[in-house]
Order: structure tokens, then C-alpha cells, then sequence
């Protein structure tokens, strides 16, 4: 049985200076436990400093520094670096698998694969059986570790000196791999991603190879996006503009091409839906304010300033959602519409709490809280559009 001093002088416990560190582990562990019940209500009242130090906080310490000793490298740090999320550390002996998964950083695969489910949906042509099931598949891979993977590759080959001021734990800044590695890691997702879009056309049996032509769009916007000379991303209107495409509209053309005609209306409202998209890449920006002001981007917090880029994210993002909603109405799809307004609320929730007080503490807790919504909103039209067969 551990002690603690608190039990082996028990006078301490009269003492204003009595053990608080460990006070609920007593409870827990040690075998007084009836000398304390009388004393809870004065644990919550008083918590001052105390010279003792309880052997039980001691050892628990102890405990749980060799328990991270042991995990090594599955500390939450290291899977944040694994997924290429921002605010990981710099680690030592990497093996290289890890290294090239972090350049296509998975975390931002998920809005693309659920793109392609949205634009299945818009179809209204999809039936679930195991042949479409697995030509959906081969399109998430296509539009999210293929091409989302050459394009986060592409972007970090083209960042390295922004990165180096912002994330420079990231594997380029950092000397964790060669540029020579980034640039056939590049060109390998690039030729794959064309290739599996070729592939799904001519297994959906279409005379016009259409899958492969967004494939080919989308790849090009991303050279365009990062690379020199236009490099969109130097601005912020166009830059994010395309980015919000990126995201919304072309995996939606992807896998409403695979099952069923892309309607140019449709086309023309998903680009309106990725002026929301714009919104949440303002978002994006203001984690990398400081790196982008010396390197002279002119992203929309830098060019207008904290304050007026907040409000400028949260316009974008409300109205353009809010006109979707108006669009649905407009051809007698109510239910689908509420359900679009149902979701731009807790949006707006989420903005005054937390985003518009501070957007360069909360937004990631934002983005976390908020997009949910949104993508919620993104298949609910979709699945509007299906119930048109896949027009407006």
C-alpha cells in the first residue's frame, strides 16, 4: 500500500498547508478514506499551495512518463504529422512510408471522397450493387489519394519556403526527404490518378472519355494553383475560389460523369455552392498569416486584415449556402431546401461563438464544429438534384 504524508502525519490535515495535489487520487487509493469524507467540502473551498509533495503524485508521474516513453512515436503529435495536420512537431527516424503519406496529407481526402457520394447521388442513376459500389470506390481513390495526394505534393513542393516559416516540421522544410523523392512522388499519383479515370470511362462504356476530362481539369488547376508563373494562390479571390472548386465541384462532376450526364445547370450550381467553399478557404488562411505577409501572398486576411477577412469568410459562407437553399425552393424541392437551411443555423452558431470572437485561436475548433454542416448540406442538395434525374 503507497502512503502519503498526508496519512502518516495526520496533524498536516489541520494544517492550512495541507497535500491538494493528489487530494482525489486519496479517495482512490489510499485506505483512509474515512478521514476524508468529512473533509470534501473544505478541498473545494481551499486550494492552496503546499510545500508536501504526495508520493502518490509522485509515482503516478512516473508511471505516466514511461507509458510515453513506450509509445514512442504514437504520441497525438505524431499522428497529427502522419495525417499532415498543422501544429505536429519534428520527428527523428521517419520511416519514409510516413513521410511520403504526410506530403499527400489524408486529412484533406475526406471532403473529395465525400464530393464523389454527392455527385453519385446527383446522378439519380446510382442503384447499390456491388458493380457501381466498386466503380465508386475506384472513383474515391481517384479524386482523394491520387489526385488530392499529387496536388497536396504539388503544393508542398511549391511551399517549401512558406512552410519553412509556418510548419517547418513538414518533410521538405525539414530535410526528411529529397526533392528529387517529391518530384516522382508527383508525377507517380499524377500518372495514376489519369490513368484510373481513363480506366472508369471506358469500364462505364462512355463514348466521350467526360471522367477523364474533369480528372485532367482538376489536375491542371492544381499545377496553376501552386506553381509558377500564375501560381493562383498568390491571390486571395482567385486562389481560394479555386480552391473552394477543388473541393465541392469537381468530385461532384466526377461521380455524377461516372453514372449519369452532367447537366451544365448543375454544373453552374455547384460553382455557386464553391463561392461557400471560398468561405471556408479564407478559413484556411489564417493559420498562415505571418508566413504569407513576408512572402508577400496577398491571401484575404492579409490583404484586409483580421477583422474585416472574419466577416468577409462568414458572408461568403452564409449567403452562397442560403442561395442553394433558394435555388431548391425555386423548383418545388421544400423538404430539401429546409434541410439545407437546417444546416447553415448551427453554422451560424458556431461563427459568433467561436470564429468570429477569434479566427486565429478558434478555427480549427471551427472548422471541426461548423463543416460538418455544411457537407451535410452539400449531399442534401445532391440529393435534390437525384430526385430530378440529375437536372435542374
Amino acid at each position: 500500500m503507497h502512503s502519503c504524508w498526508l496519512f502518516v502525519f495526520p496533524k498536516l490535515w489541520h494544517s492550512p498547508t495541507f497535500c491538494t495535489r493528489c487530494r482525489w487520487n486519496h479517495i482512490e487509493k489510499c485506505s483512509s478514506i474515512h478521514l476524508l469524507k468529512d473533509k470534501r467540502a473544505l478541498w473545494g473551498k481551499k486550494k492552496r499551495p503546499s510545500p508536501f509533495l504526495c508520493c502518490l503524485k509522485k509515482e503516478s508521474s512516473n508511471h505516466e512518463s514511461e507509458v510515453q516513453n513506450k509509445e514512442g512515436s504514437a504520441t497525438p503529435l505524431s499522428f497529427r504529422q502522419l495525417l499532415g495536420m498543422k501544429g505536429a512537431s519534428l520527428e527523428k527516424n521517419t520511416p519514409k512510408w510516413r513521410i511520403h503519406l504526410q506530403l499527400m496529407k489524408p486529412v484533406t481526402w475526406i471532403p473529395l471522397i465525400w464530393g464523389v457520394v454527392c455527385g453519385a447521388a446527383a446522378s439519380g442513376e446510382f442503384e447499390w450493387n456491388i458493380d457501381n459500389i466498386s466503380k465508386a470506390a475506384l472513383c474515391m481513390l481517384l479524386s482523394g489519394p491520387l489526385l488530392t495526394g499529387y496536388t497536396q505534393t504539388l503544393n508542398d513542393y511549391y511551399d517549401k519556403d512558406i512552410d519553412a516559416i509556418n510548419e517547418p516540421y513538414r518533410p521538405i522544410p525539414s530535410g526528411a526527404i529529397s526533392e528529387q523523392a517529391v518530384k516522382a512522388q508527383i508525377l507517380l499519383l499524377l500518372s495514376g490518378g489519369l490513368g484510373v479515370a481513363f480506366a472508369l470511362d471506358k469500364l462505364q462504356g462512355h463514348e466521350s472519355p467526360t471522367l477523364f476530362y474533369v480528372a485532367l481539369l482538376g489536375c491542371f488547376l492544381a499545377y496553376i494553383y501552386s506553381a509558377p508563373p500564375l501560381k493562383l494562390k498568390r491571390s486571395g479571390w482567385i486562389g481560394n475560389y479555386a480552391l473552394g472548386a477543388s473541393y465541392i465541384s469537381l468530385p461532384w462532376w466526377a461521380g455524377q460523369s461516372l453514372f449519369g450526364t452532367l447537366d451544365y445547370k448543375v454544373m453552374l450550381l455547384t460553382l455557386l455552392y464553391s463561392l461557400a467553399g471560398l468561405g471556408i478557404a479564407v478559413v484556411n488562411d489564417f493559420k498562415s498569416v505571418e508566413g504569407d505577409r513576408k512572402l508577400g501572398l496577398r491571401s484575404i486576411p492579409v490583404e484586409f486584415g483580421i477583422d474585416s477577412a472574419k466577416w468577409i469568410s462568414v458572408f461568403l459562407i452564409d449567403t452562397f449556402q442560403a442561395l442553394i437553399a433558394a435555388v431548391l425552393f425555386s423548383i418545388h424541392e421544400t423538404s430539401y431546401a429546409c434541410g439545407v437551411v437546417a444546416c447553415i443555423l448551427p453554422q451560424m452558431y458556431f461563427q459568433y461563438r467561436l470564429f468570429l470572437k477569434d479566427p486565429l485561436k478558434y478555427d480549427v475548433q471551427y472548422q471541426a464544429s461548423a463543416q460538418p454542416f455544411l457537407v451535410i448540406g452539400i449531399l442534401i442538395t445532391a440529393l435534390a438534384i437525384g430526385n430530378h434525374h440529375g437536372i435542374l
